[in-house]
C-alpha cells in the first residue's frame, strides 16, 4: 500500500516537532541560585528613603532625589528598567546597578 505524500510530509513534521518539545529538567546552577539570594538584600526603588538610594554604588544624592521625585510624581516603579527613565541613569549605569535594586 501507498502512503500519500502529504501523510508522509507531516508525519516527519509532527514528529520532529514533538522531539523538539520533550520536557527538559530544571537544572540550577550556583550562579542562579547567588542571584536570587542577592534579590533578597536588593533595594527596593519604590520604598528606599534618599539614604538608602545613594548606598547603591553609581547612584549619588542628585540621582537619588531624581528617583524619589519620579516616584512621588508618577506612582511606584512598575519594573526596574524604568530607572532609565531618570536623568542620570544611562543604560551602563543601569546595568550596573541592576543587580541591586528590586521593584515590590
Amino acid at each position: 500500500m501507498r502512503v500519500p505524500a502529504f501523510f508522509l510530509i507531516f508525519f516527519l513534521l509532527s514528529s520532529a516537532f514533538l522531539m523538539g518539545c520533550r520536557e527538559e529538567p530544571l537544572r540550577i546552577d550556583a550562579a542562579a541560585a547567588s542571584n536570587s539570594a542577592s534579590l533578597d538584600h536588593a533595594i527596593n526603588i519604590n520604598t528606599a528613603s534618599l539614604d538608602e538610594l545613594t548606598r547603591i554604588p553609581h547612584v549619588g544624592e542628585k540621582v537619588a532625589a531624581r528617583i524619589i521625585e519620579y516616584r512621588e510624581v508618577n506612582g511606584p516603579f512598575r519594573r526596574v528598567e524604568h530607572l532609565m527613565l531618570i536623568q542620570g541613569i544611562s543604560d551602563a549605569r543601569f546595568r550596573k546597578i541592576r543587580p541591586l535594586v528590586r521593584v515590590e
